[in-house]
Formats: C-alpha cells, structure tokens, sequence
C-alpha cells in the first residue's frame, strides 16, 4: 500500500490504531487457551472463530454483553466453556507493548497531541487500559468503538472521531495495520499510513520532522 507524502510541520495531531501497532495480538494464544479448557487442538478452533460475524461486530460496537458474546461463541466453536474461561482466553491475545513503539510515542507526544482509535470491546478495554496504563498515557483521548458505538472502517466512526479532536481531517495523520482502516481513513481525508513495524511509524515521525 503506497505511504503518504509527509513533510514538516504536516500534521497537527497523530492518530494511532491499538492493536498490533502500539499493543502486539497474538490469537494463537487465545486459541491455545480455549483449547486447553475444552480438551481440543487448536487447530479444531481455527476455522470456527470469524471476526468478521455479526456477534463480533456487535460487541466491538457495545451492542452486546460480554455474556452474549460469549454464549455466540460457544455455539460458533461448538466448546462449553465458561464465561471466566472465555474471558481468561480472549485477554491471553495481549502479548505485550509492540517493541520498540514506546520511545517513539514518547517523543511524538512531546511535538503534538497524540490519540488512539480502536475496534475493541468491553472486556479488552477493561484489561489493556490497567494492564499497559503506562504506554497509553502518552494518549490524551483514547476512542474504542464499544464506546462511541462505530468501528472502523466505517466513515461515521472517523467522522466522529474527527470532530472530537477539532482539527480538520487532513491534518490529522492516522497510523494503522490493516489495508480496510486504512482506506477507510484516506476516504473521509484523513492522512493514513500502513503500519507493518514500528519502522513504518519511525519514518513518518522523520518526515514530519518529529
């Protein structure tokens, strides 16, 4: 995916995704940890678990429980796990801060005002926000889509997002791992850059002369 020509003096505010851009996912280690309490390989979860269904969406949106989740995922990996081991599963995706992002985020904070902006849930949002307090206070507004109730890529979720900070969009440069969001982004006229290392936010921190 083509980068944004970025250049000193650009951006009046930085826009940053969570996951896998500032927090590392790794899933297989929820996998392992359902498998384990329902005595199955993972690889017999693999193909059952979608992001994209409409329980998962409705829970990143705040629209359902952690409970309705968690019962439509016991009948979409067919398990019959609790709710606490569901829980314990899906927090164990949190492997850490992404090396090498908080130096960077620290000294960006120090030029201009920084945010983030994720798909999340309620039960993400209650482990990471205690669990990585540190990184994420160098965000002055944290937006998560079980909050504001709109998820990325969709053009109202950054339209709201885009008032709340109260800089025109294309002033705004937005960081992100996946090409949808990205898209999604540059269409309401945001300046979006595709984040597949920490390198790649390094060198639009370069460009903007941060």
């Amino acid at each position: 995916m083509t980068q944004p020509q970025l250049s000193p003096g650009a951006a009046d505010a930085l826009l940053f995704d969570l996951g896998r851009v500032v927090l590392d996912i790794d899933f297989n280690k929820t996998l392992a940890c359902w498998a384990a309490h329902a005595g199955r390989e993972p690889a017999q979860l693999v193909g059952r678990f979608s992001s994209r269904d409409d329980a998962y969406r409705r829970h990143e949106r705040g629209e359902i429980s952690n409970a309705e989740f968690f019962a439509a995922l016991r009948t979409a990996l067919g398990v019959d796990l609790s709710d606490a081991q569901f829980l314990e599963g899906w927090n164990a995706l949190f492997a850490g801060v992404v090396p090498g992002i908080a130096p960077l985020l620290k000294r960006a904070a120090k030029r201009l005002p920084l945010y983030a902006f994720s798909n999340t849930n309620a039960a993400h949002v209650e482990h990471f926000s205690a669990a990585y307090a540190e990184v994420l206070g160098d965000f002055r507004e944290v937006f998560l889509s079980s909050a504001i109730g709109l998820r990325k890529p969709d053009a109202a979720a950054y339209d709201h997002v885009v008032k709340a900070i109260g800089v025109p969009a294309h002033r705004i440069v937005f960081f992100d791992d996946l090409p949808e969001n990205i898209e999604g982004a540059r269409a309401c006229g945001l300046t979006a850059v595709h984040v597949t290392s920490p390198d790649d936010v390094a060198h639009a921190l370069e460009a903007l002369g941060i």
